[in-house]
């Protein structure tokens, strides 16, 4: 399991960044910090209290093997001793199970920056330029972080996690292979040093990085749920279901191998298996977060089998939560997933309404400007693809065009991506295969759809053993359940059949 993998919403990036030091410091009168031990190599901890502190390290500890919802009571206990303690805010926005809770958790560390550390003002502030979209800001932020603290190795993870969210993989490696290097025993490091190799295709080097996460905490859930998550990828299903269970024996509460089970069960041909596990995930949900998860994952079953009906009800299921809260950025997101549902179907008309919904609800919510900005510029997105669908090439242009100026304005690297998808996508259904496969190529490639857009593209000017490389790996993305392989997912194995029978 990545970090944060349990808080579905989409706005753009998915903060991902582990709380950092190991030094603890002590407030002084008028808001000054003064160092409390020896080792300035690490970012400090600003807190009055050495119980918060404390009750701060227990919680970060269970935070960095991934048991987040068993984190959170510690981290309440240091806000409760010692209300300015501006890491332990961040820790619970990181930790929190729904988008609301983060906001909330979020905007009471940014009102703490004047009162910590040097080091935490830029944990916090990089924080904060994720969940706005803001990539510039949270890679300077992360830079300095590391050129301040360059011995520190949760200041090394947290800029190889942003790279790693940006699909900038050579060098997530690079800092991800740094802090190994400066603390061989920090866990986190293998756990997400395996997700970059395996996002390269590199199965052997991954398989060892998590044999060594596994090595440091034997005893946790999480390395085996995330060694499960590879042999998923490599498509050895019953292998990856032993490791799910493993990590069930240990802690039968960790709801994300019940997700990972219904994956392999998914791809196992046995969809009934698969709902099964995920109703009993939502059954034995702790928080909003699980649930919502769990509504999400029978939403990608009933898709999966082009039960698109069925998936819209999942999706109002999951969609009743959030609302129940008021959870603005997360009902968001369950209609961008609704429309994107609806385009499948196709009801193009009823796909923009929801579109348009979600877009409203962020603009009516109190999220930041930056988010409710940058909800705009994805509306475009969205729009764009509505006009492809309906052939209205035009629009979908003027749309691209809008879209391609935001991102690139705002240098989010995946955001470029998604402006060259739409090229791709528009050159595509105008037949123009050599600009399709040129924009398509320097989209994301860990969308399965894009996979299959490549082979359709490769298909189309006659070069089939490009197109059946791509066909191949769309068709086995192996993915944990995602709405963008299963629109294609039974399309993609379908064709690779009947080309392998021919």
């Amino acid at each position: 399991m990545r970090p944060m993998k349990s808080l579905h919403f989409a706005l753009t990036v998915t903060v991902a960044l582990t709380l950092a030091g190991l030094v603890a410091c002590n407030r002084a009168t008028g808001g000054g910090v003064s160092a409390a031990a020896s080792d300035t190599s690490k970012i400090p901890i600003t807190t009055t209290s050495d119980q918060a502190r404390s009750e701060f390290l227990l919680g970060r500890d269970l935070s960095e093997r991934l048991l987040g919802q068993e984190s959170i009571q510690h981290f309440e206990k240091a806000v409760a001793l010692d209300p300015e303690f501006g890491s332990a805010e961040l820790a619970l926005a990181n930790n929190a199970a729904t988008a609301k809770d983060f906001f909330d958790h979020q905007k009471k560390a940014i009102g703490l920056v004047d009162k910590v550390s040097e080091g935490e003002k830029l944990l916090i502030l990089a924080n904060e330029a994720a969940a706005n979209g803001d990539a510039v800001k949270q890679k300077d932020c992360l830079e300095k972080l590391v050129a301040a603290y360059p011995n520190d190795e949760r200041a090394q993870f947290n800029l190889a996690t942003y790279y790693f969210g940006q699909q900038e993989i050579e060098q997530a490696v690079e800092h991800y292979k740094k802090a190994a290097e400066l603390a061989p025993n920090y866990s986190p490091t293998y756990n997400i040093l395996g997700y970059a190799y395996r996002q390269q295709g590199n199965y052997a080097d991954a398989e060892q990085a998590f044999k060594k996460y596994i090595e440091l905490i034997p005893n946790d859930p999480n390395p085996y749920d995330s060694y499960a998550e590879l042999l998923l990828k490599m498509g050895r299903f019953d292998d990856s279901l032993a490791s799910y269970h493993k990590a069930l024996s240990i802690d039968p509460h960790f709801t994300p191998s019940h997700f990972g089970i219904a994956a392999d069960e998914m791809y196992l041909g046995k969809p009934e298996e698969a709902a099964a596990e995920l109703r009993k995930m939502a059954d034995q949900a702790r928080n909003d977060g699980e649930l919502r998860t769990a509504f999400f994952g029978m939403a990608v079953v009933a898709a999966d089998r082009g039960r698109m009906d069925q998936a819209l009800q999942a999706m109002d299921k999951e969609y009743a939560v959030a609302e129940k809260k008021n959870d603005a950025a997360s009902m968001a997101a369950d209609l961008q997933a609704k429309a994107n549902i609806l385009v499948e179907i196709p009801n193009y008309d009823e796909a923009k309404r929801q579109f348009d919904r979600s877009l409203q609800i962020i603009q009516a919510s109190t999220l930041s400007q930056d988010i409710k900005d940058n909800a705009t510029l994805l509306h475009h997105y969205d729009l764009a693809g509505i006009a492809i669908a309906k052939k209205d090439y035009s629009a979908a242009k003027t749309h691209t065009e809008e879209f391609r100026r935001g991102a690139e304005a705002g240098k989010n690297s995946l955001q470029v991506q998604q402006a060259h998808e739409l090229d791709g996508r528009i050159a595509l259904a105008e037949k123009d295969n050599d600009k399709a496969i040129a924009e398509l190529e320097q989209a994301n490639l860990q969308d399965p759809r894009n996979l299959y857009r490549l082979s359709l593209a490769y298909e189309a000017k006659g070069d089939t053993a490009k197109a059946q490389e791509f066909l191949t790996k769309a068709a086995a993305f192996n993915s944990l359940p995602q709405l963008n392989y299963a629109f294609i997912r039974a399309k993609a194995q379908k064709k690779a059949g009947d080309k392998n029978a021919s």
